[in-house]
């Protein structure tokens, strides 16, 4: 599915409900919101107003989903949906598009901030139905990471023609913690020194402090970008494709899931986020950083995202309960 193009006058293609593009609209000028964010909420609410259609009988029952017109929704039918409805949606999005406890949250995340804003800001409806739908319990899981041996396995198994390239998308991923949008996005203009200057999520700029190990693989995957520099078309994107444009996030997907096939390791279970996991474990566990400088190295809102890699060490714990002054050999 395409990311939307974030000039405004996209929103009103006449393929979306007007209440809809008012709201992305709001997301983007006003709330700030990242592309990645707003194409998550735009998703999500093209999916609801098609299910309400056919919930409300408003379509033939066998037409397909994906050919639901829905710019004809007007603030009527928005002011006839009640809570039943929303929670008839995260049914069918459980039971017929097999959607799991992260994605049916999503989802009631993205309807309680769309309910919100007509209820309070464009003041379409007098009441919220959203504001007692609940959200699905989440199980706290520990993160999936590489061991560090595993991380070094994976290092050595980069090579070929864009060895300089990979070594370096692979060695920031490991040492820095980015997400996958933060490495694509990286420019050259923002590396100074030691620092680099990312957007991170939610459009929020934060500093990245980089090792020995990133300034080392940065400065010899530059030297071979710029033999070519005349052919790059965006002369600040750090890394560039075959195609001399900035490499986008299913390239690195690729080229990340074709390492760790060659380093041996499960390639259905390490992805570009898990080498993201894998940092911050390193950094949590031989780096004897405290949990709120990782919260601000990984970029996350709230310090309760990060207190996953508090529970990670067992080795830390079971060493903890060795030191007790009670044990007795």
């Amino acid at each position: 599915m395409k990311t939307m193009n974030f000039d405004l006058k996209s929103f009103n293609t006449g393929e979306l409900p007007e209440p809809l593009t008012s709201f992305l609209s709001y997301l983007k000028t006003i709330k700030g919101k990242s592309a990645n964010t707003i194409d998550g909420y735009r998703i999500d609410l093209t999916m609801f107003f098609r299910f309400l259609k056919l919930y409300k009988r408003q379509e033939k029952p066998n037409t397909v989903f994906e050919d639901v017109y829905i710019g004809d929704i007007d603030k009527e039918f928005i002011r006839s949906i009640n809570l039943g409805d929303l929670y008839a949606f995260i049914s069918f999005a459980e039971e017929y598009r097999n959607n799991g406890t992260y994605a049916r949250a999503r989802k009631v995340a993205a309807l309680k901030s769309f309910f919100k804003f007509l209820n309070g800001k464009a003041k379409i409806i007098d009441d919220n139905p959203a504001l007692d739908l609940e959200s699905p319990k989440i199980k706290k899981r520990n993160p999936v990471y590489l061991s560090l041996d595993e991380s070094k396995k994976l290092l050595m198994s980069v090579d070929g023609p864009n060895k300089e390239r990979d070594l370096c998308i692979i060695t920031l991923f490991l040492n820095c913690g980015l997400r996958l949008s933060e490495l694509c996005s990286i420019n050259i203009s923002k590396l100074k020194g030691d620092t680099l200057t990312i957007v991170g999520k939610g459009n929020k700029e934060r500093t990245v402090y980089l090792n020995n190990a990133c300034l080392k693989t940065i400065a010899a995957y530059l030297k071979v970008r710029n033999k070519d520099l005349d052919k790059i078309v965006d002369k600040d994107a750090l890394f560039i494709s075959r195609n001399n444009t900035r490499i986008n996030k299913r390239t690195v997907e690729l080229l990340v899931k074709k390492y760790i096939n060659k380093a041996s390791l499960n390639s259905d279970k390490y992805t570009p986020h898990k080498l993201r996991h894998t940092a911050a474990t390193l950094m949590y566990k031989y780096g004897d950083v405290d949990i709120r400088s990782l919260q601000m190295i990984l970029g996350h809102e709230n310090v309760s995202t990060t207190q996953i890699y508090t529970h990670v060490d067992d080795d830390r714990l079971r060493e903890a309960v060795s030191l007790n002054p009670l044990n007795e050999d």
